[in-house]
């Protein structure tokens, strides 16, 4: 039976000419390509759209920064000017405004550099005793190593008696001392709310309502709440005697004010996320473990702490990343003041971009993109070769 069908397709072939078997190998070539060519018409018009609205702009922001804008009769004009912009922030006019104001470290800020150096010192020894080590990431890390040894020696000199911490400082502390309070406050409330007590659910809800608020609106809130002479606060102003007190014409205080509307407004991110793990983990260890007689600090250090530790890592991370845009609470509740004092990064790119320097704005702006690429590349491999081992 396969012989006949065989041969009745071989005369139909024959019957209809020569040209038949060609037509029909190039029709199928045509479909090939066609096919293949398929996925990237459907792919094209994402990646347009991904190069148009993020690389082309990375790009012409890069070339700005090299240049010097100003405006001409009938335009503008941009001139190359290479590393002028960054080199000016560096050592040129705007340095005390960038980096601060540098003096002789303290006893207790030599202190602080000792225990950081030593501590990279250690995890790039650890790191050169891996297995998988390689020149070129030894190499890396020790380039993150150095950069961060340099941020917490400028941290040092600037923010010893006599000194004054440049906006690059002034953003590290906004970042580091508010993801350190988001996050113990975020797990507490988390701990808290998973507990079998009454209205658990209700105070859930209230938790995220910080969240919902805009910046701008929590800027606003807060600078009626700092005020001394008048606001809801003002019967505990007068009692604790701090009418004359101003949080805006003291740095620190201006810094603390700008530090307590943020936590206060991010808290409840990490709370939801920390929440929904600790909902999530496995409570077989931790029956076992009472049953076996653990207390409740055990079994949170040894059982509870380790299982949400993959999410605590990555939530730190972005928010972490977000934190080092920080701009609406300063603008608003001090408008970077007293002087600079709780100016961003990013306040001070768009002030600079505000007053028309748009090759100083690009600088910063990509200054604050290296600053944030080292050190979420540091944490992401201190979470992978120490935390997460």
């Amino acid at each position: 039976m396969q012989e006949v069908d065989s041969k009745a397709r071989d005369s139909a072939a024959l019957q209809s000419g020569p040209g038949a078997l060609p037509r029909l190998s190039v029709g199928r070539r045509l479909a090939d390509r066609l096919e293949r060519a398929a996925g990237s018409v459907f792919i094209w018009p994402a990646v347009s759209v991904v190069l148009l609205l993020a690389v082309f702009p990375l790009i012409l922001s890069l070339y700005l920064s090299l240049s010097r804008f100003k405006f001409v009769r009938g335009g503008f004009e941009i001139k190359f000017v290479g590393l002028a912009n960054y080199r000016k922030l560096l050592v040129g006019s705007e340095q005390k405004h960038f980096l601060g104001v540098f003096t002789d470290p303290a006893w207790l800020g030599w202190l602080a550099l000792i225990l950081v150096a030593g501590g990279l010192l250690f995890f790039l020894f650890r790191y050169i005793r891996r297995p998988d080590a390689s020149f070129l990431g030894l190499f890396w890390r020790a380039v993150a190593s150095a950069i961060l040894i340099a941020l917490i020696w400028l941290a040092v000199i600037t923010l010893s008696p006599g000194g004054r911490p440049g906006t690059t400082v002034v953003t590290l502390f906004y970042v580091f001392a508010g993801l350190f309070l988001q996050y113990v406050l975020g797990l507490s409330l988390a701990l808290l709310t998973t507990q079998p007590l009454a209205g658990r659910r209700f105070f859930r809800v209230i938790f995220l309502l910080p969240m919902m608020i805009t910046p701008v609106g929590v800027a606003y809130m807060f600078r009626m709440l700092t005020d001394t002479g008048k606001g809801p606060f003002k019967p505990i102003w007068i009692a604790l005697g701090l009418t004359d007190f101003s949080w805006v014409n003291d740095p620190w205080g201006a810094r603390m004010a700008v530090l307590i509307g943020d936590v206060w407004q991010w808290t409840p991110f990490m709370f939801i996320v920390l929440l929904a793990a600790l909902e999530g983990q496995s409570m077989e260890q931790v029956e076992a473990a009472l049953v076996d007689g653990a207390n409740r600090w055990q079994i949170f250090r040894y059982i509870t702490f380790p299982q949400i530790l993959p999410v605590s890592t990555t939530v730190i991370l972005i928010r972490m990343i977000e934190a080092f845009k920080i701009i609406d609470l300063p603008n608003v509740l001090t408008n970077g003041g007293p002087g600079t004092a709780t100016e961003s990064l990013t306040l001070h790119a768009f002030i600079a971009w505000r007053t028309l320097d748009l090759g100083g704005s690009a600088a910063i702006a990509y200054m604050l993109l290296l600053l944030v690429t080292v050190i979420s590349l540091s944490y992401v491999s201190f979470v992978r070769g120490g935390v997460a081992d």
